[in-house]
C-alpha cells in the first residue's frame, strides 16, 4: 500500500537501514583482513547476485531483458563494479570513518548530474548543500589522524572516486532504466553485471586472493553480502515503493553518522576535529540536497 508520508514504522525501518549501512564500512575493513580487497568485493557481489537471482525467480520475474534495457543494465553493472573495486581497495588504506563520509558524498554527484543530464533544477537549498559538502570534504582531509600517511590519501581518493561512480550510476539509472524495469532488475543488473567487471580487475591487480581468513572475516563478508547487498537493498526498494522518495532520501544523512560511530567503537579509529566538522557539514549537505518542500 502506497503512503503519502513517512510514518513511525517507515522511520524505524529507515533508521535500522542507515545503521546497517553505517556498520558496513567497518565490516569491509574486517573482511579485508581475511581476503584481498578486490577478491572480497568479488565474493560479495557473487553471493548477493546468487541470492538476487533466486529471489527474482521466486517472484516469477524474468532475469534479464532482450532489448536496449539489457545494454543499459550492462553499463550500470560496469559503473557499479568499478565503484566497489574503489570502495574495497580504498578501505585497505583509509579509515572506515573517513570512507563513510566520503562515499556518502554521492548525493551531490547526483544533484549535479541531474542538473546536467536530467534537466532538474538546482535550487538555492541544493546549492547550499553542495557548498557544505565541499567544505566538509576539505575539513575531513585537513583532520588527519595520528596514523595518517600518504597511503591514506590514496585510500581517500579511491573513496571519493567510488562516490562519483555511485552518483553516476544513480543518474544513469534515472535516465535510462527508472520506470522502465521492475526494481528487482535494477538490483540484479548492478550486482550480476558487476561480477565480471570486478573479476577482470581482480585478475590484473591482485596476485594473492586469500590473506588471513578468520571467523570474524567470514562473518563480516556474509554481513556485507547477505545483510547489506541483498536484504537491506530489497527492503530499501520496498520502502521506495511505499513511501515518498524525497522523504526517504532526506534521512540518508544518518548513514555517515553511523559510519563514523561504528569505526570509532569497533575499530578504535581516531576522532579528529576535522572529521567531526566534516561529518556535520556533509550530513547537513545531504539533508539539504535531498530536502523537498511539502506541497
Amino acid at each position: 500500500m502506497t503512503k503519502d508520508h513517512l510514518d513511525l514504522k517507515g522511520f524505524l525501518i529507515l533508521l535500522g537501514l542507515t545503521m546497517l549501512w553505517g556498520l558496513n564500512y567497518t565490516a569491509v575493513k574486517v573482511s579485508n583482513t581475511g581476503f584481498a580487497p578486490i577478491f572480497n568485493a568479488f565474493l560479495r557481489s557473487s553471493i548477493a547476485s546468487a541470492l538476487g537471482i533466486a529471489y527474482c525467480l521466486s517472484i516469477k520475474q524474468p532475469l534479464f531483458h532482450r532489448d536496449i534495457r539489457f545494454f543499459h543494465g550492462c553499463v550500470v553493472g560496469l559503473l557499479f563494479g568499478l565503484e566497489f573495486v574503489c570502495i574495497y581497495l580504498g578501505l585497505l588504506y583509509t579509515d572506515s570513518a573517513r570512507a563513510g563520509i566520503m562515499i556518502n558524498c554521492s548525493p551531490f554527484v547526483v544533484a549535479i548530474g541531474a542538473y546536467l543530464f536530467l534537466k532538474e533544477k538546482l535550487s538555492i537549498t541544493k546549492i547550499t548543500g553542495l557548498v557544505l559538502a565541499f567544505i566538509g570534504l576539505y575539513s575531513v582531509f585537513q583532520g588527519k589522524p595520528t596514523t595518517w600517511n600518504p597511503s591514506m590519501l590514496f585510500g581517500d581518493l579511491l573513496e571519493i572516486t567510488a562516490a562519483f561512480l555511485w552518483g553516476a550510476t544513480t543518474v544513469y539509472i534515472k535516465k535510462y532504466l527508472a520506470e522502465r524495469v521492475h526494481p528487482i532488475h535494477t538490483f540484479l543488473y548492478q550486482l550480476v553485471f558487476s561480477v565480471p567487471v570486478i573479476f577482470i580487475c581482480l585478475i590484473f591487480l591482485e596476485p594473492k586472493w586469500i590473506l588471513n581468513v578468520s571467523a570474524s572475516a567470514v562473518i563480516a563478508l556474509l554481513y556485507a553480502s547477505v545483510v547489506i547487498a541483498f536484504v537491506s537493498y530489497l527492503v530499501w526498494f520496498k520502502l521506495i515503493h511505499t513511501y515518498p522518495v524525497s522523504e526517504l532520501a532526506v534521512f540518508t544523512f544518518l548513514t555517515p553518522v553511523f559510519g563514523v560511530v561504528c569505526g570509532v567503537i569497533f575499530l578504535g579509529e581516531q576522532v579528529t576535529t576535522g572529521l567531526i566538522i566534516g561529518l556535520l557539514l556533509v550530513s547537513g549537505g545531504i539533508y539539504l540536497t535531498n530536502y523537498r518542500k511539502k506541497n
